[in-house]
């Protein structure tokens, strides 16, 4: 049950009154209800809250503040014998030391049972208005909440965790640089979260009191300076304009020194620097990423761009509560996980296409070496080498292997026909008939303008070697999107089973498109058999 409307506060000018002070001034002090969702500055200040309850059952009960980075929270109540009872949380004492440990300041109430018991809630806060909400839990439904959120928060940072480690990994082994800065983004944005939710003052640096007070507010600001890094990067504004360019990398800078200056400082005045500075980096963002969508080449860029949806509409709730202009609640705490969990694996799929479009163009440049660059299939080299392997293992395992040669005997005819551009996309269409007749321990080669090679691996026999010249003629004389309509490929084969007497690689290819270039473009026989 929320406390809100349930309670009642006042605001101590000073800070200094004791609970007797307050208890004793009860009646005298101007208690005003407090509402849902109510903000209350209290720099300097002490806010005093109070509510009475009947414990009726068995059950114990807690009062929860459902809000990390509290300075400072206390508990007071008149235990049955009359002395005070005081329970702390907050920033200034280690989680371990709390009277519940975890994430918020928690505070178990009165075991009395059947009798009231007004209680007093102490807070002091600093640079940013109170507005957390406090809730009362029984003890099995404390336990539920907490399991859940332990649920999905370790969701979302072993999701991160993985993110970084692959990114890291793809940018050493591919050299790829948005990989690596994205590594960079994806660890500081859970790092912001780390501190931002509790996590790491109840995990990581329990005893580190200073740390956890300037984590909350150094980490997540550090991590929207790496958000925008990352923009810039996958954006390259300097493709558009140069001042563009360094225009990012100023607003970068201000918000990193705003951080630096809000870390020394420790003011309301400076922390709504990097607030604002923030929304502007976010701005940015958005800038970028609508300049290259439209004005850009790069198809990636929408699925980019639908990845950093989430967490530019997310992140406003944390950045409007950081200003003070929307209330708490669970979007403020919890947006930018949700946010972050649905933008990283988008952005990670995103970058994994483009980089593999860039691979691509690597490895087919690499490629040049040993394949035909129109067609993508082996060269002459390279089939060579490979026969000559071919050959030894067939002579010293005493099993034949197969060679065919493939001509386009009506190549001619489409290029006089259609043209040069289509008899190329001719050639293209043949490659890739060819390279679905064989399987993964065979090779096919150009070995010609238009003329083609299959070797065949491994124990073949004369009936194997017929099926497959048959198939390759059978799969040309099917229509292709890629060719004018009614345009078929006339494929003509001979084949022969090596090793033959003493042929070499060479002299067996030689031998193989000598019998192939002597059939007539008008024979009906399209298999010409050399060996057998």
């Amino acid at each position: 049950m929320s406390l809100d409307g349930h309670s009642r506060f006042w605001i101590d000018p000073g800070g200094m009154r004791t609970a007797d002070e307050i208890e004793a001034a009860r009646d005298t002090l101007p208690w005003v209800p407090r509402a849902d969702g109510r903000s209350l500055r209290i720099d300097r200040q002490a806010l005093w809250l109070r509510f009475d309850a009947i414990n009726t059952g068995e059950k114990r009960w807690f009062v929860e503040f459902a809000s990390s980075g509290l300075d400072r929270a206390q508990l007071f109540y008149r235990s049955a014998q009359g002395q005070w009872v005081r329970q702390e949380a907050g920033d200034g004492t280690a989680v371990s030391q709390w009277p519940l440990a975890g994430r918020f300041p928690t505070f178990e109430l009165s075991p009395e049972r059947g009798k009231p018991v007004r209680y007093w809630l102490r807070v002091e806060h600093e640079r940013v208005d109170f507005a957390a909400p406090i809730t009362l839990y029984d003890q099995s439904a404390l336990i539920a909440s907490r399991e859940r959120e332990q649920f999905l928060l370790g969701a979302y940072f072993g999701l991160s965790a993985l993110i970084v480690l692959v990114s890291g990994a793809n940018a050493v082994a591919y050299r790829d640089r948005n990989f690596g800065v994205f590594a960079v983004y994806v660890g500081t944005l859970a790092a912001g979260q780390v501190a931002y939710l509790g996590v790491g003052a109840q995990y990581l640096w329990d005893h580190w009191l200073r740390w956890n007070e300037v984590a909350t507010f150094l980490l997540p600001g550090v991590s929207a300076a790496a958000a925008l890094w990352f923009a810039r990067t996958v954006t390259e504004p300097a493709r558009f304009s140069k001042g563009l360019d360094l225009a990012v990398w100023s607003v970068i800078a201000a918000q990193l020194s705003a951080v630096a200056l809000d870390t020394f400082l420790l003011s309301r005045q400076s922390f709504a620097l990097v607030m604002m500075l923030t929304a502007l980096a976010l701005g940015v963002v958005v800038l970028l990423i609508a300049l290259v969508w439209t004005q850009g080449d790069d198809p990636h860029m929408p699925l980019i761009a639908l990845g950093f949806l989430p967490v530019l509409v997310m992140a406003m709730f944390p950045l409007l509560r950081g200003l003070n202009l929307i209330p708490a609640s669970a979007l403020t705490r919890y947006g930018l996980s949700i946010g972050a969990a649905l933008e990283m694996p988008i952005l990670f799929y995103a970058l994994s296409l483009r980089g593999g479009r860039r691979r691509e163009a690597q490895v087919r440049t690499a490629a040049l070496a040993h394949t035909d660059a129109l067609t993508g299939l082996a060269h002459s080299r390279t089939l060579l080498q490979r026969l000559d392997g071919a050959l030894t293992r067939s002579r010293s395992l005493k099993h034949a292997c197969a060679l065919m040669a493939v001509r386009i005997s009506n190549f001619e005819g489409i290029a006089a026909e259609f043209g040069r551009e289509t008899a190329d996309k001719a050639l293209v269409v043949a490659a890739s008939l060819l390279r679905s007749a064989i399987t993964d321990i065979d090779m096919a080669a150009r070995v010609g303008d238009h003329e083609f090679a299959l070797l065949l691996e491994g124990p073949t026999t004369t009936e194997n070697a017929v099926s497959r010249a048959q198939h390759v003629i059978a799969s040309g004389l099917r229509s292709s999107a890629a060719l004018p309509p009614g345009t078929t490929i006339r494929f003509h084969v001979s084949v022969a089973l090596l090793p033959d007497r003493d042929l070499n690689a060479s002299g067996s290819l030689s031998w193989l498109l000598e019998g192939v270039q002597s059939m007539r473009p008008e024979a009906r026989k399209l298999i010409r058999p050399l060996n057998f």
